[in-house]
């Protein structure tokens, strides 16, 4: 049991924070029903319905699990940098979301066709208010997910994975705004938040300095001990 705990005790933090979010995820989503800021620019507008993108909105859930679990049981380190972007950019949404609820008035009242892309945008649109949007964390997450397959060595030298993770991390960007989940401004704020976060997390890596500093400090107190 031991020997289990201290092989994967590094899912505690995922687990604790999985539910922190869920709960005040769906807290939000219960108790905002009329946002006082409705998120609009003039490029959603030129911006047409495609119903085909709902197939990478939903592949975002599979992708974004994929890495960090690939992270966690391959790479710790890299899977505390991903786990601390996503992390850090998912709470923001939720304080914002808290502070200033916010919303849309982007999907089409009717769907323009019957086709099981529409009837699937239907059933998303009934599981999903059109609330709690900015940063768009779909846009943000892919970012996040693509960065941890960049910045890991196996991955990044795999040039179908490497390749095949832009594609997809792209089309779920891109997915956001053509079935009218997100407005523009959602996906260019989530951009800016990846790339305070990038610096943050991969350039400066704080997240080595602060384990180096633990390391370092547990070794003076066994030593002291």
């Amino acid at each position: 049991m031991k020997v289990f705990y201290e092989r994967y005790k590094h899912a505690i933090p995922l687990i604790i924070y999985a539910f922190i979010y869920c709960t005040w995820f769906i807290y939000l989503e219960k108790t905002v029903t009329h946002p006082s800021r409705i998120i609009h620019m003039k490029l959603d507008d030129a911006i047409p319905f495609c119903e085909v993108f709902v197939i990478p909105y939903f592949l975002w859930f599979a992708y974004v699990s994929a890495v960090v679990l690939y992270c966690f049981f391959k790479n710790r380190q890299e899977y505390y940098k991903c786990c601390a972007f996503l992390f850090t950019g998912m709470t923001i949404f939720l304080i914002i979301s808290t502070l200033w609820p916010n919303g849309h008035h982007l999907r089409p009242y009717v769907m323009p066709r019957d086709n099981i892309f529409t009837q699937m945008v239907a059933h998303l649109y009934k599981a999903d208010t059109p609330t709690n949007l900015w940063p768009s964390i779909h846009v943000y997450n892919s970012i996040g997910a693509h960065l941890a397959v960049m910045h890991n060595k196996r991955l990044a030298q795999n040039r179908v994975i490497s390749t095949g993770s832009f594609i997809l991390c792209v089309s779920i960007i891109l997915s956001t705004v053509f079935i009218k989940q997100h407005s523009m401004f959602d996906v260019l704020t989530a951009f800016v938040l990846s790339a305070v976060m990038y610096v943050i997390v991969y350039q400066a890596d704080v997240i080595s300095s602060y384990r180096s500093h633990r390391s370092e400090t547990k070794r003076r107190r066994l030593r002291g001990a």
